[in-house]
């Protein structure tokens, strides 16, 4: 639970970095905007490492990143839909539906394991 605390963290300061600057700087010279998604970043990095530490002893490492993409996908809809005010369509739902299946797929083998 952590690992997801962690990562949704991560994230949150990685889609305002990657994206932010589209609504909120989209008036500012291009090396500037830069400098400061660094600046932002650098937070994302301050939740990513140690989300991928703690992931690694519960999870394996193609288990861990499917968790990242997925939570990074979440995070991201709800960031489109709400901050830049991106409208979100069945089609992001079946692509959704196909996040969904990666996770299974990643986990099916542990899961029939016992693990």
């Amino acid at each position: 639970m952590r690992t997801v605390v962690l990562l949704v963290l991560s994230n949150a300061f990685m889609v305002y970095a990657w994206y932010g600057h589209l609504k909120h700087l989209s008036d500012k010279p291009l090396p500037m905007v830069i400098l400061i998604s660094w600046g932002i970043a650098f937070f994302e990095y301050c939740f990513q490492v140690p989300a991928n530490r703690i992931g690694a002893a519960s999870f394996d490492l193609v288990q861990l990143k499917v968790i990242q993409e997925v939570v990074h996908l979440i995070v991201f809809a709800i960031f489109a839909a709400t901050v830049m005010r991106t409208r979100l369509t069945t089609n992001h739902a079946a692509a959704a539906l196909c996040l969904a299946l990666a996770v299974w797929f990643a986990f099916r083998d542990s899961a029939a394991a016992g693990t």
